[in-house]
């Protein structure tokens, strides 16, 4: 039988307790990506724009903590900010 130190599990628990925390992050970061794009997609400028700012927030934050590589996250700001852009863009 393996011997188990203390330490060993004290690191089990703490990656288990990290990752909820992560996943719980990466979810509200999706949702608020998702928002813009139901925004977009409804062509209504104001609510797009405002969620984005949610978005962007959402991603530099996420990016900051190491839920996300910054490089991801700011490609990822770059394409929504492009496409709420273009349709504030065509408004005027």
């Amino acid at each position: 039988m393996p011997i188990v130190h203390k330490s060993t599990i004290k690191r089990a628990r703490q990656a288990q307790v990290r990752n909820q925390r992560n996943r719980a992050q990466l979810s509200a970061v999706k949702g608020a990506a998702k928002k813009v794009l139901t925004a977009l997609e409804e062509k209504n400028a104001e609510v797009a724009k405002a969620s984005f700012r949610e978005a962007q927030a959402a991603f530099s934050k996420a990016a900051t903590k190491g839920i996300l590589k910054p490089n991801t996250a700011s490609r990822r700001i770059a394409r929504l900010a492009k496409r709420v852009n273009a349709l504030t863009a065509s408004r005027t």
